[in-house]
C-alpha cells in the first residue's frame, strides 16, 4: 500500500512538474511566481491542491488578459520537504530571474528565508514557518499574509472563552499537539493566555506521525478538560476521532488548527464528525465565486489544471488565497510603479495592500510596512454532517499578547 501511495505521489509530481508554467498568448514579458513545494513526501495531502489552484487562477488571469496586460508563469518545482532541495530550487530559480517564492514547508522556508532576506527577494509564507516573520520591521522581505499559528492559537483561546460566557477563570484548556515544530508553535502564546485569563492549560504532545494517541486521550480522559485544541495533521484527526469515541470525549469539544480538510471528514465519517470544531484562515466550499468560476468555466469544460477532486477541497480555497493575494500585489506593483516589476516594487505592492478578501475567498487583508501578516483573522466553523458552518466572524484576538511575542522573538533574528 505504502508503495502504490509513492507511486502516485511521485506521478503528481511529474504531472505537476511537466505542466507547472502556465501562460497564455499576451506576448508581454511575464510575471514569474516560484512554487517549490513538497509534491512527494510530507506535504502530499496539501500541496498539490495549492499547486493546483495556483495554475488555475493564473490560467484564468491570462484568459481575462493577465494581469494589466502581463501574463502569470507559475513555476512549480518538488523538494520534498527536504531543506536542502528547496534552497537549492531556490538558487535555480533565481538564476533564472524569479523573485517571488512560496515553499508551503516550515522547514524549508525557515532553510531558505535567511538567503531570501539577504538578496532581497520576496519570500510569501501563508499559513507556515515562523510565527514572528509578520513582524515587517524584522522580516522586511517575507510575507506571511494571512493569520499565523500563534494568532490562530489565540483566537481559539478567544472563541473558547465566548462559549464559557467570557470567563476562563474556572476553565481547563487541553492542548493535542505533534511533538515536533509544527505542533509546539502555539505553546508559548497559550501560556501566556493561560496566565492571564486565569485557565489552566494540560498540554498532551503526540509523537510523530501520530497514529499513537492511545496515553494522551486517556490523560484527557482523566483530566477532563472543557475543551481540546488541536494541532495535528490528516490522520491524526482520524485517530484522535477514534479516541474521543473510546475515551468519551465529545466531539463538538475539540477545535481543530485549519489543516482539517474534506478526506479527513470522509475518513473520519460525515456522521461521526458532526459537531468537529475547525479554526480557518479561508472560506470553505464551492460556491466561494472564484471556486465556483473554476467549476463552471473550467472543470465543466475539462480544462482544468488538475483532476476536479482536488478542486472540491479547502486546501484548494487556501491556495486560491495564496495566490490571490500575490496576484493582487503584482497588479499594484504594475499600476503604482509601472514595467518591470522589481523586487522592490512588489515589496511595497504587498505592503499597500487594503482590505483585500479575494472576492470572498479569505478574510480581508490589510498589509503594512509592520504587519506582513494582514491582520491575523480567523473563523471557527463546525461541520454539521453534510457541510461546514461558520460559528463565528472574522476576528483577531488577543493582538496586544500575541505582538508581544512576535516583538520579542524578531527582536533576536538577524541576517548573517
Amino acid at each position: 500500500m505504502k508503495v502504490k501511495q509513492h507511486i502516485k505521489a511521485a506521478a503528481l509530481a511529474t504531472a505537476l512538474a511537466a505542466s507547472a508554467t502556465v501562460a497564455s498568448a499576451q506576448d508581454k514579458e511575464p510575471i514569474r511566481f516560484g512554487a517549490c513545494f513538497d509534491l512527494s513526501k510530507s506535504y502530499t495531502f496539501i500541496s498539490p491542491q495549492v499547486a493546483q489552484a495556483a495554475q488555475d487562477l493564473a490560467m484564468h488571469v491570462n484568459a481575462n488578459g493577465g494581469i494589466e496586460g502581463h501574463p502569470v508563469e507559475v513555476v512549480v518545482r518538488d523538494h520534498g520537504n527536504e531543506p536542502q532541495r528547496g534552497v537549492e530550487c531556490y538558487e535555480q530559480l533565481k538564476r533564472e530571474g524569479v523573485f517571488i517564492f512560496n515553499f508551503l514547508s516550515t522547514p524549508v522556508t525557515n532553510a531558505v528565508l535567511p538567503r531570501a532576506m539577504k538578496d532581497r527577494n520576496v519570500l510569501m509564507q501563508s499559513f507556515v514557518g515562523r510565527g514572528d516573520a509578520v513582524d515587517g520591521e524584522a522580516f522586511d522581505w517575507v510575507f506571511p499574509v494571512g493569520p499565523t499559528y500563534w494568532q490562530q492559537a489565540a483566537n481559539d483561546v478567544a472563541f473558547v472563552k465566548g462559549q464559557m460566557g467570557g470567563d476562563l477563570s474556572n476553565a481547563k484548556i487541553g492542548f493535542i499537539y505533534l511533538d515536533y515544530p509544527f505542533g509546539q508553535e502555539p505553546i508559548e502564546i497559550l501560556k501566556t493566555l493561560a496566565e492571564k485569563e486565569g485557565f489552566e492549560l494540560e498540554l498532551y504532545p503526540v509523537p510523530l506521525p501520530g497514529s499513537d494517541q492511545a496515553g494522551a486521550w486517556s490523560n484527557i480522559r482523566r483530566d477532563k478538560p472543557d475543551y481540546v485544541i488541536s494541532w495535528l495533521l490528516a490522520g491524526g484527526h482520524v485517530v484522535a476521532s477514534k479516541e474521543m469515541r473510546r475515551n468519551r470525549f465529545p466531539i463538538d469539544r475539540y477545535l481543530s488548527v485549519n489543516w482539517l480538510n474534506e478526506v479527513d471528514i470522509a475518513n473520519i465519517g460525515a456522521e461521526e464528525a458532526k459537531g468537529i470544531l475547525r479554526g480557518t484562515n479561508v472560506a470553505g466550499g464551492q460556491e466561494v465565486p472564484i471556486v465556483k468560476t473554476m467549476l463552471d468555466n473550467y472543470y465543466a469544460n475539462g480544462k482544468g489544471s488538475g483532476p476536479e477532486s482536488l478542486v472540491r477541497d479547502v486546501y484548494y480555497n487556501t491556495g486560491m488565497a495564496i495566490y490571490s493575494v500575490g496576484f493582487e500585489a503584482a497588479r499594484i506593483a504594475i499600476t503604482e510603479n509601472g514595467w518591470p516589476i522589481t523586487p522592490e516594487s512588489m515589496k511595497n505592492a504587498y505592503e499597500s495592500i487594503e482590505n483585500f478578501d479575494g472576492n470572498g475567498i479569505m478574510a480581508p487583508v490589510t498589509v503594512t510596512d509592520k504587519d506582513h501578516g494582514g491582520g491575523g483573522k480567523t473563523r471557527v466553523e463546525q461541520w454539521n454532517g453534510e457541510t461546514w458552518v461558520p460559528l463565528t466572524d472574522w476576528s483577531a484576538d488577543y493582538l496586544d499578547v500575541v505582538w508581544d511575542v512576535i516583538k520579542h522573538s524578531s527582536a533576536t533574528f538577524k541576517v548573517e
